[in-house]
């Protein structure tokens, strides 16, 4: 339902930014594609365009970590998955988790809370809203019984969601003890006493660095191996993808 709510305000938007310009010439291929496209849509940044296995139909990438596909000449437009129906899989997500793959080692931990359980050999990062429902799901009933693994949580308020999210945020990163303190907020639902008055600047970066990242809900997981997961998933699926390379 989320995949499909972003595939409609992608397409509104497409169409809010189409001009009157029409090329003249048919273009070939992915450079022309991109100038026919970008001057159709020129509010949408164009990261990439590639042929696809469909004749005529092309694969755009535009800013945000979105994909859409046209035509030759960007007169036409679809947003939706693109499946292999004799391989029985889409070419969309797969296309999405390369674009979503990050460099997990590159990843600022210094602006993280660090949780080491165990031998702590394990290694995730979670973007994280302290006012997002999925988000005290995951910590509440996914992470409370995984060991050997470092957690490292970076606060990822979403104001635009939750309006309080990023004055608990700043309440949360000024504590003397962060990891206390989110623990007992998260998981135990005790309430946040302390000033939200100290230098925050990680915190702008971790936005920053979650907008590059194209993180556009919490919880995220980034796992080792550089996948990038949205969701409360389940336990299991948390251990599986903390154990594959």
């Amino acid at each position: 339902m989320k995949t499909t709510v972003k595939a409609l305000a992608l397409a509104a938007s497409m169409l809010l930014s189409l001009t009157a310009c029409n090329a003249n010439a048919t273009p070939n291929g992915s450079e022309q594609v991109k100038k026919a496209f970008s001057t159709r849509f020129p509010t949408r940044e164009v990261l990439s365009v590639s042929e696809t296995p469909v004749k005529g139909v092309y694969e755009v990438v535009v800013k945000g970590k979105q994909i859409v596909y046209t035509d030759a000449e960007a007169k036409y437009l679809f947003v939706g998955d693109l499946i292999d129906t004799e391989a029985k899989s889409s070419l969309t997500e797969k296309k999405m988790a390369e674009l979503n793959r990050v460099d997990f080692n590159k990843l600022p931990f210094k602006y993280a809370i660090k949780e080491v359980r165990g031998n702590g050999s394990r290694k995730l990062a979670v973007f994280t809203d302290p006012d997002c429902p999925y988000c005290k799901q995951l910590e509440r009933e996914s992470l409370p019984d995984i060991t050997n693994v470092t957690i490292y949580t970076f606060l990822y308020p979403l104001a635009q969601l939750h309006p309080d999210a990023p004055r608990k945020a700043r309440q949360i990163w000024c504590s003397k003890d962060r990891l206390a303190t989110w623990t007992a907020f998260m998981r135990d639902g005790k309430e946040l006493t302390g000033t939200d008055k100290c230098d925050t600047s990680a915190l702008d970066k971790i936005e920053a660095m979650g907008d590059e990242l194209g993180i556009s809900g919490t919880p995220g997981l980034i796992f080792a191996n550089g996948r990038l997961v949205p969701g409360a998933i389940a336990k299991d699926d948390i251990e599986k993808l903390l154990d594959a390379k």
